[in-house]
């Protein structure tokens, strides 16, 4: 069997087919273009128990990823992050067995490593010489980091407010790096028309191009073998432009086609900031796409997204799954940030505390039994936003004695 089981792109809005082997953007409708396969030749060349023997990195499910061949990997071993019991914080919230999918201990720092890793490698394949988008920060770090390992050029722009070590980041990968006095919607304005001066530049904003979804959704593969081809009650997950939770779908809907899960849906969770809900805000009036949200801020930097391309596959995949969407405010997430480092000793980034929040509030709610099965995922590490935490801690002299117990 060929390496990838890659047969077409098509639109996510209509269906219709397109060549997977020329470079792509979105489809005619300006809709995202979604990745298909050869389901049934997968599922006659590969078990779960061979994959099982495979190095330990996202590319284990090569044959339900685009790069035709092997040699045009572009990896700085990203992959199988740890699906970690969080018991003492867990009890806390009533929720004794949740898990978290650990994301912050991918390259880069966060879950933008996999977008990144698949969607340079296939840009490399096709012929892609250099590649251009808009980021709330980490995505631009991660295809920074990528293009560099793949020999590419890179073009990021950001907004100013966007966290320090990101703009570090693209700069000592070598990209040519943009800061922008607005939101990630004005950096794309900006780099559409850039890109339209550069031939030889792919735009892969998110879901303006194919593949990054691909990368996101092995989080979903991941989950599954890691509970022995299963999947949990729930899956948390904060949406901004939404490419993960798309891309979670995307996988349990092709694992139940290839027959390595069952028929069981676990329900999907849209996790948004209080100031920059628009998919909530959607999900509430029952609508099937959000409209534009107004004066977007929100600590939780990545999930800053007043209007997501995607938007409506993020609504669908969580209701398709009897899911919800629901909004945290930024003290909320604080809170269950700091909470769950002295619970736990995880030091997680604000969108993945937003998650905790939402599972604090749902379980509250009764929307969460306490015997659920739940996920949460934390998409970085926290260290990459040293602005969100306040350190007001004594300063002792030489002379000074530290006190016999501290009052923390």
């Amino acid at each position: 069997m060929p390496f990838s089981a890659l047969s077409h792109l098509a639109c996510s809005a209509t269906g219709k087919r397109y060549d997977a082997d020329t470079v792509q953007g979105v489809s005619d409708e300006g809709k995202p273009l979604l990745a298909r396969y050869d389901l049934d030749q997968v599922a006659t060349a590969v078990t779960p128990r061979e994959i099982a023997a495979r190095p330990p990195t996202l590319w284990r499910y090569h044959e339900v990823l685009p790069v035709r061949d092997e040699a045009n990997i572009v990896s700085l071993g990203e992959g199988m992050t740890p699906l970690i019991p969080i018991p003492s914080y867990g009890r806390k919230i009533g929720l004794p067995g949740l898990l978290m999918k650990d994301e912050g201990l991918l390259p880069t720092g966060t879950f933008k490593a996999r977008g990144a890793a698949v969607g340079v490698s296939r840009a490399a394949e096709l012929g892609v010489k250099g590649v251009a988008m808009p980021t709330n920060g980490n995505a631009g770090a991660a295809w920074a980091a990528y293009a560099a390992r793949a020999g590419l050029k890179s073009l990021i722009a950001m907004p100013v407010d966007a966290p320090a070590i990101t703009r570090a980041e693209c700069v000592v990968a070598g990209a040519e790096l943009y800061l922008v006095d607005g939101l990630i919607g004005d950096a794309g304005r900006l780099v559409s028309g850039a890109v339209r001066s550069r031939s030889d530049y792919q735009e892969v904003s998110t879901l303006r191009e194919p593949y990054r979804v691909e990368g996101k959704k092995t989080m979903g593969y991941e989950i599954a073998e890691q509970l022995g081809w299963r999947l949990p009650d729930v899956i948390v997950y904060p949406a901004g432009g939404g490419v993960g939770l798309i891309g979670i779908y995307k996988a349990i809907v092709e694992m139940q086609a290839l027959g390595w899960i069952g028929p069981d849906l676990p329900r999907l969770v849209a996790v948004q900031a209080d100031g920059c809900a628009p998919i909530v805000r959607a999900f509430e009036s029952g609508a099937t796409e959000s409209e534009p949200f107004p004066d977007a801020h929100t600590v939780a930097f990545g999930i800053t997204v007043p209007k997501a391309l995607g938007d409506f596959l993020v609504l669908d995949a969580v209701r398709s799954t009897d899911g919800t969407a629901i909004s945290v405010s930024d003290e909320e997430l604080l809170a269950e940030q700091r909470t769950m480092a002295v619970a736990e000793g995880t030091f997680i980034c604000p969108e993945g505390a937003a998650c905790l929040a939402a599972a604090r509030q749902l379980r509250e709610a009764g929307w969460l039994a306490g015997g659920d099965s739940v996920v949460v995922l934390n998409t970085g590490m926290g260290l990459k936003y040293p602005q969100v935490v306040s350190v007001d801690v004594p300063t002792l002299s030489i002379d000074s004695a530290i006190p016999a117990e501290s009052a923390r």
